[in-house]
């Protein structure tokens, strides 16, 4: 089956100097649970951003249902709506996302930028709103939100579109328990209506929880390994060689012992 995300032999490096990406080749099939992860530094939001057609490859491709992601396939309005429906950005700084005078707005700037009928649009907006408790808020400017509020406004003005595909950078980086929550339960709730769910992390425990295919991005910015949650979440020699645990070292007496450490918890499903 054809995926409806593809990347492939993708490479970037910023000012043509810093490496980002080298060589990266991904496979995303319709309605699956995709796991980038990587120690900060690997290349995560830059593969995101380029998935997502606000930066573009200096050498390799990626595709949308079969269709190439351009800088010049963007330009066209009928290619560049079709994508824009399909595929949703959420950053992981919601600041850099919010710009709408208030919550509504927000909402509502989706759905009136792709052309849909206003009354269509509020629709939208309010059940939205409603879905992620934050109806309250619709009069509010974004900097009189909290951070968790704020996450959930910017998750907000994506869905409005209703895209199948959510390309989700750092989900619950800087959130609190109770946000990060209610977030991946979202999430969860998501993909089992069928969206398509593209995320980065270095949260291992998120990784444990949410059960999707991973890919490990190397501190040479290549893929180290694609697999099952399971599958890398036990390869603690991967992990360690991509920085994303560590060896802890301690003494008893004279004898120094080492010993591979990581802060989540592993449970099997």
């Amino acid at each position: 089956m054809e995926p409806i995300m593809a990347v492939e032999r993708v490479s970037y490096s910023y000012y043509g100097k810093i490496p980002a990406l080298a060589d990266v080749s991904l496979r995303i099939g319709e309605g699956e649970k995709f796991a980038v992860i990587g120690a900060n530094g690997s290349g995560k939001s830059t593969l995101l951003r380029i998935m997502g057609g606000l930066a573009h490859p200096a050498s390799g491709r990626v595709f949308f249902k079969g269709y190439e992601v351009t800088e010049k396939s963007l330009q066209n309005k009928g290619f560049r709506r079709f994508f824009r429906e399909g595929v949703g950005y959420i950053f992981q700084d919601s600041d850099i996302q919010l710009f709408c005078p208030t919550v509504l707005d927000e909402l509502l700037f989706g759905p009136m930028q792709l052309g849909l009928p206003e009354d269509e649009a509020l629709q939208r907006a309010f059940s939205v709103m409603k879905m992620l408790d934050i109806e309250d808020l619709k009069e509010r400017p974004s900097y009189m939100l909290s951070g968790g509020e704020k996450k959930r406004v910017a998750i907000g003005s994506v869905l409005t579109m209703n895209p199948q595909v959510l390309l989700i950078d750092e989900p619950t980086n800087g959130l609190d328990p109770r946000t990060q929550c209610f977030l991946t339960e979202l999430i969860f709730t998501l993909n089992e209506a069928g969206k398509t769910i593209f995320m980065s992390t270095h949260d291992l425990s998120l990784v444990d929880e949410f059960q999707p295919t991973v890919a490990v991005l190397s501190e040479e910015h290549g893929v180290a390994k694609v697999g099952s949650a399971e599958d890398i979440l036990q390869d603690e020699d991967l992990l360690l060689s991509v920085n994303l645990i560590h060896e802890h070292m301690h003494y008893h007496g004279q004898t120094a012992h080492t010993h591979k450490h990581s802060h989540y918890i592993y449970h099997k499903h």
